[in-house]
């Protein structure tokens, strides 16, 4: 199907994903090739103070469809941005003698009353933006509708326009997929031809078969790989699968139905070109999808103010389980049972190829080697089963996916799902959420500079009682239960106790703060070390989720008994891992009995001159502000 002149020539982006006073990075998606001019400019001067030609020595175009280009800018201006200044961009492509700009290309794009969408290079990272779990079938509003006013707001204004946009995981849900959304999927691989594939020991032979398999809706348990688990007796045990997820009944497969995916998941273009018809479903099932349908509407609704905001901000991400699957790595037999099935491992891989794509790559682009983006372009001229299978090889041997970005405070993003520590003796149970290795270069990390923002993408200092009962779960076989993930920094004995000695050191960066998600609800800590006279400030900030939320009659009652058993000068706490800090609990602000809060937004940080947090905050999507207010003295 060709749909030249139907689609736009940016089928999803532009988007800004990393910006630094000497470095701009664009990410979008187009039908073709396209070069286009980059165009920077000063408001109010028609004539651009910085202009350059998109070619191949700044622009890498990747083929993943017969009609879906990747193409990722890499700029680096010879006189640096200025910062603290509205710099208007654009794109231009000449098209029959006339160019044509992004606004004529996407309209909608700029805010109103702007030529053109714009940047603002900020070199101290004094106001940020931060999220996880957007989740598209959830029937909240989208939290990224409040952060797309914010801007608005503050275009022009250098001391409040956020620097950027942290997602610290799930930007989508690869095992939780709405049966229209699954339905616009499949639409949308027919539309751009995105590539198909072959499948080994599975029930279907190749990505045809699975499209048109009679369990292709709500019925993917049936097809999705089980192992042997549990021997002891106080672990379940039997046959189960290895995606375990109680709603893995539409969970993505096919690398094509993970792209079709993050393209519906962040621009409205391809959503005008779907007609839904509800396909042969029982009566349990339709039911289901009418329900779906009607937050899914909600949710397309909200797509270009997403897709605007994108087009404002740099946004960084980093992956967790969903973008994956819910155990991802969870325990080293997880592990083993999942690597070890050419099936299951195949899936793995085609979530990790969409997430270089859509994700990975614009974070930090020096980070992948050419050797790697060799298999890459392999796979993107020929992608056959032997360049699938080496494209997904080198994605599961990259050690990589953390990075830094050089601002103040310096950005320092970790890898939490693919550099565990894996329990030798006891396979089943948890690992750490970070390996020695990379604890120790964490550790080297965080005494090189006075001020960091580390972002993780499960907190650090979590609530407490939850994690008791994570343990309580685990040791008896559940990883899932009560909505409450079976994971959490101090879940590993040996893990635990090294984290919490990196921040007790003396070397250890002075202002500390930790921003976070993952967990579906949000809060705030003032962290101190107990006999202590120098000691560094260390700040957990969780913001959860941008659209899905905790179960609001449970955590209210989790909330309330924590507060009890576990504060700060509980006598409880000393039998914790975390016996030489005092933990503080910020108020929100309005709701004073509440500690955690269960609702769909979008975390707010503002910080001082020093790096700590003077304001904490969660936007909402009609916009109003709920403040984590500190404890008076």
């Amino acid at each position: 199907m060709n749909l030249t002149g139907v689609l736009s020539v940016f089928i999803c982006g532009p988007m800004i994903r990393r910006l630094t006073p000497d470095r701009l990075v664009l990410w979008w998606v187009s039908p073709n090739p396209v070069s286009p001019v980059l165009k920077c400019y000063y408001p109010d001067q028609t004539s651009p103070f910085f202009s350059q030609k998109l070619d191949p020595t700044v622009l890498t175009v990747i083929q993943v469809g017969d009609q879906a280009f990747i193409h990722l800018a890499d700029v680096r201006p010879e006189i640096r941005f200025a910062c603290d200044r509205k710099i208007e961009y654009d794109l231009s492509l000449t098209e029959k003698n006339e160019d044509a700009s992004l606004a004529e290309l996407i309209p909608g794009l700029s805010y109103p009353g702007q030529p053109r969408p714009s940047f603002m290079v900020k070199k101290t990272i004094r106001r940020f933006f931060h999220g996880s779990c957007r989740k598209p079938h959830h029937y909240s509003d989208d939290a990224f509708t409040g952060l797309d006013r914010e801007i608005k707001e503050t275009l022009d204004r250098p001391e409040t326009r956020p620097a950027l946009l942290m997602l610290t995981g799930d930007q989508i849900y690869a095992d939780d997929v709405a049966g229209p959304m699954l339905y616009a999927i499949h639409k949308v691989i027919n539309f751009l031809g995105l590539n198909p594939e072959r499948f080994e020991n599975a029930p279907v032979a190749d990505s045809d078969a699975l499209y048109s398999n009679a369990f292709t809706y709500y019925g993917r348990k049936r097809i999705l790989p089980r192992t042997k688990v549990g021997k002891n007796w106080y672990r379940r045990g039997g046959v189960k699968h290895i995606f375990s997820s109680s709603f893995a009944h539409n969970h993505l497969i096919t690398f094509a139905e993970w792209m079709a995916m993050y393209f519906l998941a962040w621009s409205p273009v391809l959503w005008e070109q779907i007609c839904f018809k509800t396909p042969p479903l029982s009566e349990k099932h339709a039911s289901t999808w009418d329900a779906e349908m009607d937050c899914i509407q909600n949710f397309i609704r909200s797509l270009p103010h997403v897709r605007r905001l994108f087009a404002h901000i740099p946004t960084y991400m980093i992956f967790d389980d969903h973008d994956i699957t819910d155990d991802w790595n969870l325990t080293a037999r997880w592990e083993q049972s999942a690597y070890g099935h050419p099936f299951t491992k195949q899936i793995i891989g085609n979530g990790l190829m969409a997430y270089f794509f859509c994700q990975g790559w614009g974070n930090a682009p020096d980070t992948f080697p050419d050797s790697f983006l060799q298999t890459v372009r392999q796979y993107a001229e020929s992608p056959d089963t032997a360049n699938h299978t080496r494209f997904i090889d080198s994605l599961l041997e990259f050690k990589h996916w953390h990075y830094e970005v050089p601002l103040f405070p310096e950005l320092v993003v970790v890898d939490s799902r693919t550099r565990r520590w894996k329990r030798d003796l006891k396979l089943s149970s948890p690992s750490g959420l970070l390996d020695w290795e990379a604890l120790m270069k964490l550790q080297q990390k965080l005494m090189k500079t006075d001020a960091v923002l580390l972002v993780a993408p499960a907190p650090i200092f979590g609530v407490k009682l939850i994690e008791l009962i994570q343990r309580i779960l685990t040791t008896f076989g559940y990883s899932l239960s009560l909505a409450v993930d079976a994971e959490n920094w101090m879940g590993h004995r040996k893990s635990a106790y090294i984290l919490l000695e990196i921040f007790k050191n003396a070397k250890t960066a002075s202002y500390n703060v930790i921003i976070s998600g993952d967990v579906h609800y949000s809060f705030a800590y003032d962290i101190e070390l107990r006999f202590t006279q120098n000691c560094p400030g260390i700040w957990q900030i969780t913001s959860s989720g941008i659209k899905n939320r905790f179960p609001e009659s449970i955590l209210k009652w989790l909330d309330r008994i924590n507060q009890i058993m576990h504060a700060p000068y509980s006598p409880l706490n000393w039998f914790t891992k975390r016996r030489d800090l005092i933990i503080t609990e910020r108020t929100p602000k309005g709701i004073e009995n509440r500690r955690l809060i269960s609702a769909c937004g979008i975390g707010r940080v503002t910080r001082d001159n020093k790096g700590a947090p003077v304001e904490v905050a969660e936007v909402y999507p009609d916009g109003s502000i709920l403040c984590f207010e500190q404890k008076k003295d």
